[in-house]
């Protein structure tokens, strides 16, 4: 999130816009990434448990990370053309959940929504805090295709490193005082 923690509002939604699915792209993603012949091969498709050919799960995910990743660029420039200081994101420390509830299939149009559900301070990297995100694709007949549950860090804008961590921290860099800090932990 392009946001700092302190500003980001729980439940606030962010459409991350939507992507029309074709058959060369559903190929051709699936022929480099996962070939399975109801990604690649139409006619065999045709004779799967699908009843044709369908794109990749991660064809559909990679597609709303990028939107994602795109809309959250355009949130950076957005703030700062308001002549403000993006905040900082961090890495994602995983996926809690992931689903595919209904398949992809060539002319699908699927919309992308990512939502903030919570959020908290983290317990282990200070002056960070977790957000815990839901990011969700549909069809346009309004069909769940995607569904997961991510984290992510952000960085808080207003942390102050408590003196006795400062400390800490300037010890383990001290010859013969750091080594022996850094077994004791």
């Amino acid at each position: 999130m392009t946001r700092w923690f302190e500003d980001i509002v729980i439940d606030e939604v962010f459409d991350l816009g939507s992507h029309t699915f074709n058959s060369e792209e559903i190929i051709r993603f699936a022929t480099q990434y996962d070939p399975q012949y109801f990604h690649i091969d139409p006619e065999a498709a045709k004779h799967s448990h699908f009843g044709g050919l369908v794109a990749s799960g991660w064809h559909t995910v990679s597609v709303g990370h990028r939107k994602m990743v795109d809309t959250l660029f355009a949130e950076e420039d957005r703030i700062r053309a308001e002549g403000k200081e993006p905040g900082v994101s961090g890495p994602s420390p995983g996926v809690n959940s992931m689903e595919f509830k209904v398949p992809v299939r060539p002319g699908d149009t699927v919309s992308y929504e990512l939502v903030v559900t919570d959020k908290r301070a983290s317990n282990s990297i200070h002056g960070w805090g977790l957000l815990f995100n839901r990011l969700t694709a549909t069809n346009q007949r309004g069909e769940l295709v995607y569904r997961s549950s991510l984290v992510g860090f952000s960085k808080l804008r207003d942390y102050k490193m408590p003196l006795k961590l400062k400390v800490l921290l300037t010890l383990t860099k001290v010859p013969l005082i750091g080594p022996l800090l850094k077994r004791a932990s």
